[in-house]
């Protein structure tokens, strides 16, 4: 694994010859692209021309890899990322966080979309993560990678209180509500059955989710410092015969929201 690791990463470099090294890394959930749209002087890269890179089958992941500047910062952008229900490991599922690191990035933010849990979310609404709750696989089970990090790593404070407080500050600015909670990560693909929903939400859920946390940490063991958004796309706080999630929907909702995104991690990374 690091001979691949160090493999995509020689690889990048060369395609980044004459770039700035990027400060930060991006990784864009369904729907949520919008935002490499903003990328200045953009080189995009597909994921099929990227050595060890998986190919993103998820709706609404478009699958390329966009280095730039954002918010007057340099950014490294994956436009979709890979899923362990997509039958990748979860070594591969974090492989393009691990090469961040390699690269040189310090800083990773991490979005998706997510379902309502706590029962005062609504569609349309943008959560800061403050914590997670894994339930996947954990990426750092296996031989420790002692390179990028300690065999235990601290989960104490995963989601910067500093990047949190920014974007609070950044919406405000822009009469933007934001939601706080707690993301729930479990394997899908199925979406949860109404008891399993409830559950998330006994245990201290807000929103629940497929994705993110494998990559948020692999960012923690390598000494990143995070910092995440979920899109509120579904409600699975009220679920009903005639309530039922779906993919279409879910991407339909996330393209709706992603603009004021879009537009508040421009405002948050300038504020860095």
């Amino acid at each position: 694994m690091i001979q691949k690791i160090d493999q995509t990463a020689q690889y990048l470099r060369y395609r980044m010859v004459g770039r700035d090294i990027p400060e930060i890394g991006i990784v864009l959930g369904s729907g949520l692209g919008l935002i490499a749209d903003k990328i200045e002087n953009p080189l995009t890269i597909p994921y099929k021309e990227i050595p060890n890179f998986k190919q993103s089958t998820a709706v609404g992941h478009k699958g390329n890899l966009i280095i730039g500047s954002l918010g007057g910062k340099n950014v490294i952008a994956m436009q979709g990322r890979f899923h362990y229900y997509e039958g990748y490991t979860m070594q591969e599922v974090t492989l393009p966080i691990r090469v961040m690191a390699r690269l040189g990035v310090k800083t990773l933010f991490v979005s998706n979309a997510a379902g309502a849990v706590n029962p005062t979310f609504r569609v349309g609404d943008m959560m800061i993560i403050t914590d997670h709750i894994n339930l996947m696989p954990n990426p750092l089970v296996g031989p420790n990678m002692d390179e990028f990090g300690d065999r235990f790593p601290d989960m104490t404070t995963v989601y910067s209180r500093r990047i949190r407080q920014i974007a609070k500050n950044e919406a405000a600015k822009m009469g933007e509500k934001l939601q706080e909670g707690v993301y729930v990560a479990g394997t899908g693909p199925t979406y949860e059955t109404p008891a399993e929903y409830h559950m998330y939400h006994v245990i201290g859920g807000d929103a629940a989710g497929m994705s993110s946390v494998p990559e948020v940490i692999v960012a923690r063991h390598c000494g990143m410092e995070i910092f995440g958004m979920s899109i509120i796309t579904n409600q699975s706080n009220d679920l009903s015969d005639d309530c039922l999630n779906n993919g279409d929907d879910v991407v339909r909702e996330a393209n709706k929201a992603a603009e004021k995104m879009s537009n508040l991690f421009c405002s948050i990374i300038s504020n860095l």
